[in-house]
């Protein structure tokens, strides 16, 4: 396959999920944030606490 027929193929391939993607509604949107950024909130305690308890045994 060359680098065009390559080309072509992902230009077809991104035009077809472009068309089926459609933008999320507001609130849609909001829940997305919040849950993201509760599981970053999480992810950041987390490695705070080990980082806390690492200190503490040393």
């Amino acid at each position: 396959m060359s680098i065009w027929e390559k080309l072509k193929t992902f230009i077809i391939e991104s035009k077809r999920v472009l068309r089926v993607t459609k933008k999320p509604s507001k609130e849609e949107f909001i829940a997305v944030v919040k849950v993201s950024g509760i599981g970053i909130l999480a992810i950041g305690l987390i490695g705070f606490l080990i980082h806390f308890a690492s200190a503490l045994i040393k």
